[in-house]
């Protein structure tokens, strides 16, 4: 009997692991003093949404995006995210950046402003995706935020690893088989992320007006879901044909770049009929199933840093995966930066458990099992007669979920013993009391609804109260001075780099998108 992944895992020494490599993208909106979508531009002293790169915009002009570079370290990871905060805090005047995954009070789809991000080609590609978005989907659910989490590991350790299990392949063949061997235990397990962080069970009325829904009324200007761990992650009235019509494969990377390109290249006839342009202007970037492969939405995704107008199918056709990308996060509306560091360290626990654990690559019937785990979850994770299908068996989800944070336990030593320290210990048993409880469960979801009942205050009332808190917190932590001197100069540098960038066009828009759909 071969020997098993994890065997071999401890059979590395101390000196050999070079630990995880990890950073955050974490969104949200601008809202007005009264807690309305913020409806002004994207703040001149944040810099240039198109160039900066720690400061950017999502869907909308009012929906921010703030990114780490990458780091060793979590500690690090949070201190930069947390300066980053700092730093957009002070300069956005009165306005407050919604605590929140579920948005504040809107007014249809009119209310969210496109993203802009100037006169230059790239610029308006990216305005038209969103208006393409906006034409498929309408506006509000572009206005959900949460946080995404990218991990990776060294070089150093895959050359380890791949020497360990006696692997003959190239390093970016092995790396991306490793990665999608992670990615697909990922998919098998991701109902348990729903469930210890999911944290939008209560949403806006204004958000579902004129939609069918199935929520109950919490106030006047609340409802929620009774059972639900995450409304961002649920239906809500936002069924894709066109999307659901797609079979992304992950169990190898060629199939997995094979479908989006397919995808990218095959015309549907709902958006053919309404096609690229109205008149002379575009309002998509094509009529294809996705105009571009960000358009499909998946909880987790393979990356590879992409080159100056390279695609991301290209760039991991060329150089394989190179991190990959946790979507599935609501925002958690406690934290002053919307993450917290015992969350980041269980999802390198659990993430590199993916990895160690057997994979069998995921056949139809499997899959279709896995989307209904992790869709129950979504919607009724908090009751705990719910019971997921594993192994073949109907388990209760609590059984289920201990079943896995047991069986991380021996990892969480393991490393604990080469960093020195009980780090991966206490994240550990962070989300193993969220389960202790013998009535409820003391999960984010369940601690939000709490919340607002014990404050008699309705969604929007409490995130704003929330909001502003956490902004007062962040304003009263003073950056260092050259912390503060390299915002500053970043935000200087983005505007120059626009403009360079817009004075340097040789084409007109049409010509540009010709040739990028051609490449």
């Amino acid at each position: 009997m071969a020997e098993s992944r994890h065997s071999v895992f401890r059979q590395f020494a101390a000196s050999d692991w070079n630990g995880f490599l990890k950073g955050v993208e974490k969104e949200g909106l601008r809202v007005d003093r009264n807690g309305f979508i913020a409806q002004t531009p994207h703040p001149e002293a944040l810099g240039s949404a198109l160039t900066h790169p720690r400061i950017t915009t999502d869907y909308s002009e009012s929906l921010l995006e703030l990114i780490t570079p990458v780091f060793k370290s979590t500690s690090e990871m949070m201190e930069s995210l947390r300066n980053t905060h700092r730093f957009v805090q002070q300069n956005l005047g009165d306005e407050v950046f919604w605590a929140a995954s579920m948005p504040c009070e809107l007014d249809g789809d009119p209310s969210i402003p496109i993203a802009e991000y100037g006169s230059s080609n790239i610029g308006h590609l990216k305005h038209v995706y969103r208006q393409g978005l906006a034409v498929r989907y309408g506006r509000m659910m572009q206005s959900i935020a949460g946080a995404h989490y990218n991990l990776s590991l060294p070089d150093a350790f895959w050359r380890k690893w791949q020497e360990m299990l006696g692997n003959g392949q190239s390093l970016k063949d092995f790396k991306s088989d490793q990665y999608f061997w992670l990615i697909r235990n990922f998919r098998r397990r991701s109902w348990l992320l729903m469930l210890l962080f999911g944290a939008s069970p209560a949403l806006d009325a204004s958000f579902v007006a004129n939609v069918r829904h199935d929520l109950d009324r919490f106030d006047d200007h609340t409802l929620y879901g009774k059972e639900a761990t995450s409304l961002r992650m649920g239906d809500l009235g936002y069924h894709n044909n066109a999307q659901a019509s797609l079979n992304i494969c992950f169990n190898e990377l060629s199939t997995y770049t094979q479908t989006l390109d397919r995808a990218i290249h095959t015309t549907w006839p709902a958006y053919e009929a309404i096609g690229a342009r109205q008149g002379e202007k575009f309002i998509q970037i094509n009529t294809s199933v996705l105009q571009i492969e960000n358009e499909y939405y998946s909880a987790v995704r393979p990356k590879r840093t992409t080159q100056r107008e390279e695609k991301p199918i290209q760039a991991l056709e060329a150089r394989g995966v190179e991190y990959i990308e946790v979507r599935c996060l609501d925002l958690d509306p406690f934290s002053p930066v919307g993450v917290n560091e015992a969350q980041i360290d269980f999802l390198d626990l659990f993430l590199l458990d993916c990895l160690l654990t057997d994979s069998p690559r995921i056949g139809d019937a499997e899959c279709e099992r896995l989307d209904d785990n992790y869709k129950d979850v979504v919607a009724r994770g908090r009751n705990r007669e719910l019971t997921l299908c594993r192994s073949g068996h109907r388990t209760p989800v609590g059984d289920a979920a201990r079943e896995l944070l047991d069986q991380l336990e021996p990892l969480a030593e393991l490393l604990d013993g080469w960093n020195g320290g009980e780090t991966y210990r206490n994240a550990l048993a962070e989300q193993d009391k969220k389960l202790s409880g013998t009535d409820v469960w003391a999960v984010p979801s369940e601690q939000v609804l709490e919340a607002m009942r014990s404050s008699g205050l309705g969604h929007r009332e409490w995130v704003m109260d929330v909001s502003r808190r956490h902004q007062e917190t962040l304003r009263q932590e003073t950056l260092a001075p050259d912390v503060l001197a390299a915002f500053r100069a970043m935000t200087a540098e983005s505007v120059a780099e626009q403009k360079r960038i817009e004075e340097n066009e040789t084409q007109s828009f049409g010509e540009f998108l010709k040739d990028y759909l051609a490449s």
